[in-house]
C-alpha cells in the first residue's frame, strides 16, 4: 500500500524556498518549476501564495510577524513606554534578521535592479508602519487634532526610513555578533525620539494661537 503523501503547508512552502535560494542563488524560474521540482502542486502553492513575489514579501512579513509574537511573550513588554518597545522590536528583529541572514543578504540581491529587490519589503512596510501607529503615544502626539494625522504618517514613514537604514547598516556590518549594529539601533532610536518631542512645537503652536487672537481682537 502507497504511504499517504504529506499535505504540504505554508511554512513548509516558505522553508523549501528559502532554502533553494541559498542553494542555487537564484529564485525559481516559475511556480510551475518549483512545485515540480520540490515534489508538490502549483495547486497547493496557490492555497496560500498567489505568486512567487507574493511568496518572497511573505518571508519578510513573517519575520516581522515572529518579532512581535516573541514581544507579546515578554510580560514587561506591555507596560514598556513607545521608546523601548521600539528598542525592543530593534533588538529582537534583527536577532531573527541574523538567523536568516544568508536568506536576506541574498534576496535583497537576486535582481540587478536595486528598486525590484525592495518590492519585497512592501508587505513588512505596511506590518511596521501600522506597529509604529499601534505603539504610538500622547507623550509624541500634537494637541491639535486636526495635526495629529498629518504627524502620525510623518512618524510612521521616517520610522520606516530610520529600518532602512538600519537594514543596510547591518548588511555592511563585519564586526562580532554584529555588537556596531546594536550600538547605532540603540543610538539612532535614541535621536529619532529626541527628534519627536513634541514639547518645543506644542509650545510654538500656542504662540501661534495667542498671536492670532490678539490680532483679530486687537481689531474690534
Amino acid at each position: 500500500m502507497a504511504a499517504k503523501k504529506k499535505v504540504i503547508s505554508k511554512e513548509d512552502i516558505v522553508s523549501i524556498y528559502m532554502n533553494e535560494v541559498l542553494e542555487k542563488g537564484q529564485k525559481p524560474k516559475s511556480v510551475y518549476h518549483f512545485a515540480k521540482e520540490n515534489d508538490f502542486t502549483e495547486a497547493e502553492f496557490y492555497a496560500f501564495f498567489g505568486t512567487l513575489e507574493g511568496l518572497e514579501k511573505e518571508i519578510f512579513r513573517l519575520f516581522f510577524v515572529n518579532t512581535v509574537d516573541l514581544l507579546h511573550k515578554n510580560s514587561d513588554y506591555s507596560e514598556y513606554d513607545m521608546k523601548n518597545k521600539m528598542l525592543s522590536f530593534y533588538f529582537t528583529f534583527f536577532e531573527i534578521l541574523t538567523a536568516n541572514r544568508s536568506y536576506v543578504l541574498q534576496s535583497l540581491k537576486l535582481d540587478r535592479n536595486p528598486l525590484k529587490n525592495l518590492v519585497q519589503l512592501t508587505s513588512l512596510r505596511d506590518s511596521f508602519k501600522e506597529y509604529v501607529s499601534e505603539i504610538l503615544t500622547d507623550d509624541y502626539r500634537l494637541e491639535v487634532e486636526k495635526l495629529q494625522k498629518f504627524q502620525e504618517k510623518a512618524i510612521q514613514e521616517s520610522a520606516w526610513v530610520q529600518l532602512m537604514l538600519t537594514i543596510k547598516f547591518w548588511k555592511d556590518d563585519e564586526s562580532a555578533a554584529f555588537e556596531k549594529t546594536d550600538i547605532f539601533i540603540e543610538k539612532s532610536v535614541n535621536a529619532s525620539f529626541e527628534l519627536m518631542n513634541v514639547g518645543p512645537m506644542n509650545h510654538l503652536i500656542d504662540l501661534g494661537k495667542f498671536l492670532f487672537k490678539e490680532k483679530i481682537y486687537s481689531k474690534s
